[in-house]
């Protein structure tokens, strides 16, 4: 498993990006994948979390409602929509590969973790 995230960028409150994670080794489709993020000074901690067939969504309270995770097993990636943006959710964001074919809030489930990319919402 390899994997590379991307779309992150600067947007106002209100606004919406997309965060792509690609795995280039193509050996995460039976494994569960999640979004997690990391703001300066805070620990790491979980956003939202989808199982190997796409089905089982599991997210955090502060993005319910405003993230949508989702993925496409033909081209290995997923994907985690983001809409009605906030400053507090300016981060670096990172996706992970679990160990299971099931996703996890537990940031001890992941065994792979792309490089992360930053999203910046301005108020």
């Amino acid at each position: 498993v390899q994997l590379q995230a991307s779309g992150g960028g600067l947007v106002q409150a209100g606004g919406s990006l997309r965060l792509s994670c690609t795995d280039s080794r193509r050996t995460s489709s039976n494994n569960g994948m999640a979004w997690f993020r990391q703001a300066p000074g805070k620990e790491r901690e979980f956003v939202a979390g989808i199982g190997w067939r796409g089905g089982s969504q599991i997210y955090a309270d502060s993005v319910e409602g405003r993230f949508t995770i989702s993925r496409d097993s033909a081209k290995n990636t997923v994907y985690l929509q983001m809409n009605s943006l906030e400053p507090e959710d300016t981060a670096v964001y990172y996706c992970a590969a679990a160990r299971a074919a099931v996703a996890s809030r537990d940031v001890g489930a992941y065994r792979y973790w792309g490089q992360g990319t930053q999203v910046t919402v301005s108020s």
